[in-house]
């Protein structure tokens, strides 16, 4: 495969090769696609849970919030629960 970078971009490969950081410019490319396949994975993972949450809102699990106040409460509550997860967590070890 033949890949073909932009001045910007094969500086910055020569910098890090010379600096040791890399072994050599395809090891930038390589780096590069380790990157972007991370960023897949999180973007599917992000679909997925996009996915869930429709189908969780079609099956009517969901909590309207109107006010202040309600915004308020639902936060309290999160945090008994997060608190609640924690102490379970902690006391596991």
């Amino acid at each position: 495969m033949e890949v073909s970078l932009t001045e910007e971009q094969e500086s910055l490969a020569q910098g890090a090769v010379r600096s040791g950081r890399l072994r050599d410019q395809a090891d930038a490319v390589r780096q590069g696609l380790l990157l972007w396949e991370e960023r897949e994975r999180e973007r599917l993972d992000f679909l997925a849970g996009l996915d869930e949450a429709e189908e969780s809102v079609s099956r009517g699990e969901f909590r309207e919030i109107g006010s202040l106040s309600e915004v308020e409460m639902l936060t309290a509550e999160i945090e008994r629960e997060g608190l609640k997860w924690w102490v379970t967590q902690q006391t596991r070890f």
